[in-house]
């Protein structure tokens, strides 16, 4: 009938397999993983995968660049401290190509910033109590540091794919993550570097230090895409419900389901996205559609 029947779970102590059976299937296992699971969901019907008529299942694979950072030294209150929670650490939307393409580089990034003073040296007989704590807060000098959350921009070479030989100890194929950097971030990346210390700079503050962690990707968070949405069965996976095209009672809704990264913190999209789509599928249920 073109539908998904259930899914099949596997015990993660005894490895006994389990079949649940359902009208309506939501995937929502964070990005990577969702990916795992449609491409280890194989039939006669969908052979490189559940819904991967396009054979894009698992590419476009983005995700946010934290490669860029910078420190300085600031000139602040020398007989305040902060106690407690710290102060909410504030985040600059992204400020370049907004309205108009102006770099040499796509899109942008939002930076976060975040002001300390230097924990104290505390005495080496004391590790805990109220002299301890005394001790470490009474702090020397302001620092300010900030960070990049840069945008990539999806490509098809960035991919995940089944590994042929290697599977997890519950015999799944692991799955194999091919995604790197490209010109396009090293120029983000740059700019950053010098627009934030220019800002600090102009704040008044000293001893900047830009840094590059050279990081590789996989070592932050927000992966997104591999299973995206789009209009055209041949160029996505889902439509504008995040139902998959050829297979209309199953939905992904998390981070695979994303076209395009942003530069802005995406959980309480996939939130969104996931409030909407289950809406939509109980209305259809209702309908007699799925």
């Amino acid at each position: 009938k073109g539908k998904a029947v259930g899914v099949r779970v596997i015990d993660a102590h005894t490895h006994a397999a389990r079949e649940y059976f359902a009208s309506v299937i939501f995937i929502n296992a964070a990005c990577l993983n969702s990916n795992l699971l449609l491409l280890n969901s194989t039939s006669h019907r969908f052979p490189e995968g559940l819904g991967n008529d396009s054979g894009l299942l698992g590419k476009y694979i983005c995700f946010h660049n934290y490669r860029g950072s910078i420190s300085a030294a600031f000139d602040g209150p020398m007989d305040r401290y902060y106690y407690g929670r710290r102060p909410t650490q504030p985040m600059m939307p992204n400020f370049r190509n907004v309205k108009r393409q102006e770099t040499d580089f796509l899109r942008g990034y939002m930076t976060f910033f975040g002001a300390h003073r230097a924990r104290a040296q505390a005495p080496e007989q004391e590790t805990l109590g109220a002299g301890f704590k005394n001790a470490i807060t009474e702090a020397g000098a302001w620092g300010v540091s900030m960070m990049m959350q840069g945008e990539t921009i999806p490509k098809v070479t960035n991919h995940v794919r089944l590994s042929k030989d290697q599977k997890d100890a519950w015999g799944i194929p692991q799955l194999v993550v091919s995604v790197d950097y490209d010109e396009n971030d090293e120029k983000s990346l740059k700019d950053f570097l010098e627009q934030g210390a220019a800002m600090l700079e102009k704040a008044g503050c000293t001893h900047i230090q830009t840094y590059d962690s050279k990081q590789a990707p996989g070592l932050d968070i927000h992966e997104m895409g591999g299973v995206r949405m789009g209009r055209d069965p041949k160029t996505s996976l889902l439509n504008g419900w995040n139902q998959l095209h050829h297979c209309p009672n199953v939905f992904v809704t998390d981070g695979a389901s994303m076209a395009s990264t942003g530069t802005q913190n995406p959980s309480l999209t996939f939130m969104a996205l996931s409030a909407r789509a289950a809406r939509h599928a109980g209305e259809e249920l209702k309908k007699g559609n799925l």
